[in-house]
């Protein structure tokens, strides 16, 4: 069954979004550098490119995913015309975050100082890294923040300590994910809500995944000799080893499943990428909207 997470409030947003996007210079898209590509929400991605805005892409969490597939990912969104992109991790996220109003300039030139300030939309799925970035700018709280998706629901104008203006948008997924493996890799990332999936399909999906493709990290963290078999197979291998039991020798599969899910999100199995720009493009069920053709703009 595929997964979707589509809760009421992000269509409302969606639909403020594209009201917004009128009244900005760039637009500043939060991904997680686990999945860029698929932590790019395509609904916003093509009401960008219908209002012609340039796009400032954001790599967050670059510790915690492989720094050769990221060097790869920096270089794809670097080709991409009218799109520049910088790369945040938690260690210097304060003093690298500083570069952004200089990218957002280079993309708007017409825009800078406090007479005719930058305008811009920061966006991105949930629970990427959207509303701490957003508090690291202006240094104080000004975004809720939670370990979990879909904490901000609205809008908010935020003005940092240069002029520059931030639309901040709510968390925002978009109403079908296609693919199976692109939705168990979402999921697996954090993205969507604890109701929308099966924590076990998506932990043991993880455990194959990362068999074939990061076997050390799991070799390490689980103390395995090898990583052979299926994921099911490796499911019950790993629990066994961690305790996950249950009276009558049956297995904790609630445990065990939030085990690895945290594992995987907090870094504890290595420096994981989920996909690299080669792989083949999630094909998002994209539906033409008038919401999204290109209007006259107001650059008051």
């Amino acid at each position: 069954m595929a997964i979707q997470w589509f809760p009421g409030h992000m269509n409302q947003a969606r639909k403020k979004v594209a009201e917004t996007l009128a009244k900005v210079d760039v637009v500043i898209e939060v991904l997680d550098a686990r999945l860029p590509r698929l932590s790019s929400n395509p609904m916003i991605e093509t009401l960008r490119l219908g209002r012609q805005r340039p796009a400032l892409k954001i790599l967050n969490k670059t510790d915690l995913a492989d720094p050769a597939v990221t060097k790869r990912w920096v270089q794809w969104f670097a080709d991409q015309p009218k799109t520049a992109v910088l790369m945040l991790d938690q260690a210097n996220k304060l003093r690298d975050s500083k570069k952004i109003a200089a990218l957002c300039l280079q993309l708007a030139p017409h825009r800078a100082g406090f007479e005719k300030p930058m305008r811009a939309l920061i966006a991105g799925i949930p629970n990427v890294g959207k509303s701490t970035l957003i508090n690291t700018l202006v240094r104080r709280k000004v975004a809720d923040v939670a370990d979990q998706p879909a904490v901000t629901k609205s809008q908010q104008r935020v003005e940092l300590p240069d002029g520059m203006v931030l639309i901040d948008t709510p968390g925002l997924m978009w109403p079908k994910i296609e693919s199976m493996e692109a939705g168990l890799k979402i999921a697996l990332s954090g993205a969507i809500g604890r109701n929308a999936y099966d924590a076990e399909e998506v932990a043991t999906f993880a455990l194959e995944w990362l068999a074939a493709r990061y076997p050390q990290g799991l070799q390490q963290r689980y103390k395995l000799e090898d990583c052979s078999g299926t994921g099911d197979e490796l499911f019950e291998r790993v629990a066994r080893r961690r305790g996950a039991m249950l009276p009558g020798g049956l297995i904790d599969r609630q445990k065990i499943s939030e085990l690895v899910l945290t594992d995987f999100r907090s870094g504890q199995l290595g420096r994981i990428s989920l996909e690299r720009p080669e792989d083949p493009p999630p094909m998002p069920d994209l539906v033409e909207n008038p919401d999204i053709a290109p209007l006259d703009d107001d650059e008051a």
